[in-house]
């Protein structure tokens, strides 16, 4: 069974890094936080990443938050903060075949692992997004809304959204037509209307219904 870190406060009103500090103070040292960007993506890559910070107040990272609530250009200055103050950052791709070949959930379970042993520490604690992974090295827990809790997972939610971002913009340019570096490969009526235009290209996830709808259209 996964170790579940005994009894802790989290101080009211305590900022991003109460959680880690707090996992941190019972000795679980480091705290890793591990999220992904592109699961509900029907096109590109999953990305996983995984992030060791340093939990002194002078090295908080600046405007850390959820990738979701920060705009396009705040997530470039936090990513590059993110590298700069981390003492461990590792980021793994799983292709669109690879994601059609073993399924989104079990894919991501799989670059969560991959990301975590990837680190150049091992962590004491990893934290990660929704739900827990069995099969981590170090001992962990699953955090409901956990990039708006850890700093750690909030940083990984950072970096992996990113690098997603920029993937999709060069794809953008392999696979004109469809507007990947506006939706990043997410299902809106543009990119479907753009996929039904000109079929399903090589980075669509054929195991989504939108694609395989389109694609058998194709071939019939």
């Amino acid at each position: 069974m996964t170790p579940v870190p005994p009894p802790a406060v989290v101080r009211r009103g305590a900022n991003l890094y109460g959680y880690d500090r707090t996992v941190s103070r019972l000795g679980l040292t480091p705290v890793a936080g591990a999220d992904e960007a592109g699961r509900g993506a029907c096109a590109g890559p999953l990305v996983v990443a995984a992030v060791v910070l340093p939990l002194e107040r002078r090295e908080e990272v600046a405007e850390l938050a959820d990738s979701k609530l920060l705009t396009p250009l705040a997530r470039d200055r936090v990513s590059e903060r993110v590298r700069r103050v981390a003492r461990a950052v590792s980021v793994v791709l799983v292709s669109a075949g690879e994601v059609d070949r073993v399924g989104v959930h079990r894919a991501n379970l799989e670059a969560m692992r991959r990301a975590v042993a990837r680190l150049d520490v091992r962590p004491g604690y990893v934290l990660t997004d929704g739900f827990a992974v069995a099969g981590i090295s170090s001992p962990g827990l699953g955090v409901w809304k956990g990039d708006r809790v850890s700093a750690n997972v909030a940083a990984a939610s950072v970096v992996a959204k990113v690098t997603r971002d920029e993937m999709m913009c060069r794809l953008d340019e392999q696979h004109p037509g469809y507007g990947f570096a506006v939706h990043k490969g997410y299902s809106t009526p543009e990119h479907q209307r753009a996929m039904e235009s000109l079929g399903p290209c090589p980075e669509h996830r054929h195991s989504y219904a939108n694609v395989s709808r389109v694609a058998l259209k194709e071939t019939g």
